[in-house]
């Protein structure tokens, strides 16, 4: 099961990158599980600068784009 994380601190990119992950996960058929994460010691222990951000499985794979 792959893990989704979307970092960010709720803005409107934030919910935007949030719903493309869920959406494109379920066209995928692929087993996952969603996590928001809003706490910005969280996300900079993960590396990232600037949000929104994306995440699998702890891993990001990007940041401040969508």
């Amino acid at each position: 099961m792959k893990k989704i994380q979307v970092l960010g601190m709720g803005c409107a990119k934030c919910n935007k990158l949030y719903a493309a992950a869920d959406a494109a996960a379920k066209e995928l058929g692929i087993a996952y599980e969603m996590e928001k994460i809003d706490d910005i010691g969280r996300i900079t222990e993960m590396g990232v600068l600037m949000t929104p951000a994306l995440a699998v499985n702890g891993a990001v794979k990007f940041s401040a784009r969508i």
